[in-house]
Formats: C-alpha cells, structure tokens, sequence
C-alpha cells in the first residue's frame, strides 16, 4: 500500500530536445524540489545550442535532473549530478537507467562540500564546459557556490555557468571572473547564462 502512494506522488518532467526529446523523467515530491519548467529550459538551451554538444556538465543541486538529462539528450558528451536528497538520488538512478546514459555520473553530497574537496577528491578531477546551478530558493547557498567554483578551478576558460534563483541576483557580488551573457525573468523566476573568463 506505501509503495502504491509513494509511486502516486511521483511527479514527472519532459525531456524537450535531443535524441531523447519527449521522454520523461520521474522524480519524487520534496519540499523545495522544483524542475526547470519546460519554458525556461527551451530558452537556457537556445543558449548554449553552440556549447552543448561533446560538452562536459556539471548539475549542482540536481533535484529532478531536468537540465543535466535535457543536456545529454541535446549532445553533451557527460554530466556530472550532485546531490544529497536519498530519494533524489535514486531516481537520478532510476532515470539514467532508464535512458541507457553511462556518461552521467551520480554523486550523493552537498554541494559545498563536493565544491570544497575541488581536485583533491577522487572523481571530482577535472574541469567542465557548462555548469548548471540551481540551488533551493530557501538556501542562501547560490554566492557560497559560485565562489567555491571559482576557488576550486573546476571551470575551463570559456565556460558557461547557468544560475537560477527567486530573486535578482547581485552581479558585482560575483566572482570577477563571470561575464554576464544573458538574463531574463519567467514568473518570480530570475535567470542568468555567465561565461567565465579566465
């Protein structure tokens, strides 16, 4: 009977683009848990169609997956997920499985934390091409995030970092290194593509 609700409140998302473009993807009902909606993803991906393909992602705060999976089915060449919800992460699982992806990687931590190890940590050893932040909008962790990235050197020269939140985010207090690309507003939903410049 547990087993028959818990898989009714499963909540489910389309991939929009891609080798993959209509498949969906589950995830589970967690507080603060909320997917890139369909919208917003279409215009980030308009973005980054001259950046996506054979690129290396990372998704922070993965949650439901949406953009690191919309990003493999659109021709990245691996994405790395972290996150630290249980049930998240065995739906990342169920997901990847799902779509036969052997290129995501799946890490169960806090970002800080995996952020924080930088290149000293077993399999967090190299640099990405597009990054993907989406913090929970209760957090205050989107500046802390920014700055370990930039600490840690885990961006290559040229590379995209997409940034979500609730609110307008303070540019001069980010890294220097992030030149702001493109922004815009969906909602109450604040948007940003930065591209870094050392």
């Amino acid at each position: 009977m547990s087993r028959r609700r818990n898989k009714d409140q499963e909540n489910r998302i389309r991939i929009i683009g891609g080798t993959h473009g209509s498949r969906q993807i589950r995830f589970p009902q967690i507080e603060g848990l909320r997917p890139t909606s369909d919208r917003i993803r279409e215009t980030l991906f308009n973005w980054l169609q001259e950046d996506i393909v054979n690129a290396s992602c990372l998704d922070l705060y993965a949650g439901s997956g949406a953009l690191g999976f919309e990003a493999m089915s659109r021709g990245a060449s691996s994405v790395q997920f972290v996150e630290i919800n249980p049930q998240a992460i065995d739906a990342l699982q169920q997901n990847r499985d799902l779509l036969n992806l052997s290129a995501v990687e799946i890490t169960r931590s806090s970002v800080i934390n995996w952020l924080s190890a930088g290149t000293e940590s077993a399999g967090n050893d190299k640099q990405f091409d597009i990054v993907f932040v989406d913090p929970p909008y209760s957090s205050d962790l989107l500046m802390a995030t920014c700055e370990h990235m930039a600490e840690k050197r885990l961006l290559k020269s040229g590379a995209k970092i997409y940034l979500e939140y609730n609110e307008p985010i303070a540019l001069n207090a980010l890294p220097e290194a992030f030149k702001n690309l493109k922004q815009k507003k969906a909602g109450n939903v604040h948007y940003y593509l930065f591209e870094n410049t050392v």
